[in-house]
Parts: C-alpha cells; sequence; structure tokens
C-alpha cells in the first residue's frame, strides 16, 4: 500500500470530496476493488475528503455513483500537475526528477528509530544498545535482522521484558516492555528459611510454616534470619520445610540538604536566540555562528526530520538550538527561610521514594544551623512487610 501511494504522488493524484449517507460503502468497495485510497477527512456525517490516484480516479467516480454518492474534485496534485506548470523551466524539472530519484533510493536505508515504551518508561542507554546491535541509522533495511537484535539485546539486558521491532517506510518502531524487579522465587517442594532484605525493628511476626528465629522488639538487618525453614518435634526430631510466614517491621528512610544562606540563583530574562543547523545523515551544515551572544545562557536543542508521510523519513533533518538568557541573582535566607526550603526539598525526594504512603507513622526532622547554613535531616518511619525466601543449602 505504502509504495502504491508513492508511486501516485509521482504519476499524479487528486483531492477529491464525496458526499452522501453512504459514504462507508464507498469506502469498502474502494478497498474491496482495491483502489488507493488515503489521507481520509470526515466532515460531519455525510462528507469525506480523500486522496486517489489519477488512474483510479474514473474508477472511484463509477463507485460513488454506484453508491449515490456526489463527488466533487478539489485539487490536482502530484508530478505531472507540476511538471505542466513548470514546463518551461527545465533545471526545475531536473532538479525534481533528481529529488524523487533520491526519495526512492532512500527508502531502502532507516532514517528513524523511534523507541515505544510502555507506561511511558524511561530505558536507558536503548539506542546505543540497538546500534551496537545492528539497527542504527543509514543501514540498509534489507540487512537488519529484526529477531537477531533483539536477542542480542534482550541477552545483554536485564531490564527488558519483551520487545519489538517493526520497519515502516524509513522508520524503525522499537516497541518495549519494561521487566519489574521480582524476588527469587523457590519452588514449594524445596526447603528456604526466610531472612530480613532490610533493617528495622519488627512490630509483628507470624511462622506460618517454619520456626521463628526473631521476635517482636528485635532490631534485625539486611540477610538477619526471621523465619527458620525447620520445625523440631520431641518424637519426630527436626523436620526441614519451606518457610512461610507474615513479619512486619518499622522502617527508616533519612535524606538529607544543606540550605546555605548565600546564594546565587540564575533566572531567566526572557530573552532568546534561535540558531539552526540542517543535517544530511551526518553532515552538517551551520546556517549561523554556534556560540551565542549571551554570557548567561540555558540551550535547549530539539530536532525536526523531514518526512513524506508518517513513517517514510528523510535523512534530512533541522536541528534547532534555543539559547535562553539568564542572569544572576543574589538572594539571602534566613535561617528559618533555610530550614523551611531544606525539609520541602528533602521530604519531596522521599515522598518519590516510597511507594506506600499511607503506612507512614512517624516524621522526624533535625536541623543543624552552621555559620553560612542549615543541615536539615528528615527520617520516615514506614511500616513495611519484609523478608525474602532463601534457599537451604545442605
Amino acid at each position: 500500500m505504502f509504495f502504491r501511494i508513492l508511486i501516485n504522488y509521482i504519476i499524479g493524484y487528486v483531492r477529491v470530496a464525496v458526499e452522501g449517507y453512504y459514504i462507508e460503502r464507498f469506502i469498502n468497495i474502494c478497498k474491496n476493488e482495491k483502489i488507493a485510497i488515503w489521507n481520509l477527512k470526515r466532515d460531519k456525517d455525510v462528507k469525506l475528503f480523500l486522496n486517489v490516484g489519477l488512474k483510479d480516479y474514473r474508477k472511484a467516480l463509477k463507485i460513488a455513483k454506484r453508491t449515490k454518492c456526489r463527488t466533487k474534485l478539489q485539487k490536482k496534485r502530484g508530478m505531472p500537475f507540476l511538471l505542466n506548470k513548470y514546463k518551461k523551466r527545465k533545471i526545475f524539472g531536473i532538479f525534481l526528477m533528481l529529488l524523487i530519484a533520491i526519495t526512492i533510493f532512500s527508502s531502502n536505508f532507516i532514517w528513524n528509530i523511534e523507541v515505544k515504551v510502555e507506561n511511558d518508561d524511561n530505558v536507558e542507554n536503548i539506542i546505543q544498545d540497538l546500534e551496537e546491535m545492528g539497527l542504527k541509522i543509514g543501514e540498509w533495511k534489507s540487512k537488519v535482522n529484526t529477531k537477531e537484535v533483539i536477542n542480542k539485546v534482550r541477552l545483554k539486558r536485564q531490564d527488558i521484558a519483551w520487545m519489538g521491532i517493526e520497519l515502516k517506510g524509513t522508520n524503525a518502531i522499537v516497541k518495549i516492555a519494561k521487566a519489574k524487579e521480582k524476588p527469587q522465587i523457590i519452588d514449594e517442594n524445596e526447603f528456604c528459611n526466610i531472612v530480613s532484605n532490610k533493617t528495622g525493628v519488627i512490630t509483628k511476626i507470624n511462622a506460618q510454616n517454619g520456626t521463628a528465629a526473631a521476635k517482636v522488639g528485635d532490631t534485625i538487618t539486611n540477610g538477619t534470619p526471621l523465619i527458620n525453614g525447620w520445625l523440631e518435634g520431641k518424637y519426630t526430631g527436626i523436620r526441614y520445610v519451606h518457610a512461610k510466614g507474615e513479619i512486619e517491621a518499622k522502617v527508616w528512610y533519612t535524606k538529607s540538604a544543606k540550605i546555605e544562606y548565600n546564594q546565587v540563583l540564575k533566572e531567566e530574562t526572557g530573552n532568546e536566540e534561535n540558531k539552526y543547523t540542517i543535517k544530511l545523515n551526518n553532515f552538517q551544515i551551520n546556517l549561523q555562528k554556534k556560540l551565542s551572544k549571551f554570557k548567561i545562557y540555558d540551550t535547549i536543542t530539539s530536532e525536526n526530520k523531514f518526512k513524506i508521510f508518517s513513517n517514510f523519513y528523510l535523512p534530512i533533518s533541522i536541528e534547532k538550538t534555543t539559547y535562553k538568557e539568564q542572569k544572576e541573582k543574589n538572594v539571602t535566607y534566613t535561617p528559618e527561610e533555610a530550614k523551611n526550603l531544606g525539609i520541602e526539598q528533602v521530604q519531596h525526594e522521599l515522598d518519590k521514594e516510597i511507594e506506600n504512603k499511607e503506612n507512614i507513622v512517624n516524621k522526624n526532622i533535625n536541623f543543624y544551623e552552621r555559620q553560612d547554613a542549615v543541615e536539615v535531616y528528615v527520617t520516615y518511619e514506614v511500616l513495611e512487610n519484609i523478608g525474602t525466601e532463601e534457599k537451604i543449602v545442605f
């Protein structure tokens, strides 16, 4: 379908308005008779705008008549109409033919890699890994073995649960589902202990299978035995089991910040300048000098790649660099202001780290005033279920 549309761009196409109560039937018949129609846009319920190739235009008109739909020619597009318009401009015609030839040739390469991660998660350095395994910009599509790339990336990375690669036009669409960290699961038929995976104080322990190795009020650290995977009877002796139980403990999370009384902050003035660079694959053409006229500034860079269709990218892009002017501002905080600023900053970091905020049972704030700053320490006391299985090795 994609190449049929590309050919229609070369040989010419028309933009048509179709109006009537049987538009869906019109579309279905066109698809059944393999008439290429694209860029469909609905206007209300009885009007449709679409593109159709010149060679299929008459067929589409007959189908519209059969489905009792009215048609109106809106625009004429494509190379034949351009050549007719500029037939006296030979240089333009040669340039246009050359551009079309380059476009067709470039369709054999990958010019864009689009990464889509489930739930909009972030997967660090994935582009570098894809390039290392053979999927990179400028590569022949026929040389890219998508299954091999997927297998190599998944073998290298443990944070990816699933990956799929689809080549559409000159675009490589990479879909990823991140792997969630899971504790090691030991088979029910194997013997194991339950040990602590955090530091805290036990508030509840219930050994459902096995022998409790700690009690309420005990301070435990990472690796402390909580429930032993064995039972001892007066007549049966020691019998090993798969330990099970529920353990709850108070766990502490602490973060700190140092806030100086005298600080130099940067704020934007509202002035900015834009500079543009044309990129032809790895070749760059700077349209202006890269250096900014501002003394202090923040830089934001964005790249806009040229494409004909949604998945037909060209090896041409424009990089926009925006320089936003900043000025330095001297700020002086009182000890109280510095303390409040530090508390707000540290609590924000802790809130992001703790998932179940309803389990926070206490917050402890300490601060120490120094000659030039205040140090803030915030501790959250959280009730959590702890413990992880550890296989018994004989």
